[in-house]
């Protein structure tokens, strides 16, 4: 299946011969220490900086609603964010992975993502939008 958009993803993951634990790593865009002037100036114009990780949580399917849900959640939760990356994380024998296993591949997304690795994740803007990194 082709994912395009978040309610895709939830229907792909549905899909799944085993239970899966979607993990979300929320970002925010700032400047690089050391930048320079046209870092600067694409970072103004809302096309540059660097993403860092401000929060993450898991969520099985079943506590999951549609995007503007999990938006608003995150908003009650923490901090302001411009791109939230998703992975999945699929069970074993037909029971869903925990929340204590999920945190170690938490961790994993967010190393990765602030060493920039960050092609094996799907990532959404705030209007659920699927984000392409060139």
């Amino acid at each position: 299946m082709h994912i395009t958009n978040y309610a895709d993803l939830l229907k792909a993951a549905g899909q799944q011969p085993e239970p899966q634990r979607l993990l979300f790593v929320f970002t925010q865009s700032e400047l690089p220490e050391g930048y320079t002037e046209a870092q600067k100036q694409g970072f103004e114009a809302g096309t540059g900086g660097v993403l860092t990780p401000q929060m993450c949580t898991d969520k099985a399917l079943d506590e999951l609603g549609d995007f503007c849900d999990l938006v608003n959640e995150s908003r009650q939760m923490g901090p302001d964010w411009k791109i939230v990356f998703v992975a999945s994380l699929p069970g074993r024998g037909g029971v869903m992975s925990s929340t204590e296993e999920a945190q170690e591949h938490l961790k994993t997304m967010i190393h990765s993502i602030q060493n920039g690795a960050i092609s094996k994740y799907l990532a959404f803007d705030q209007d659920g939008n699927l984000v392409q990194f060139s």
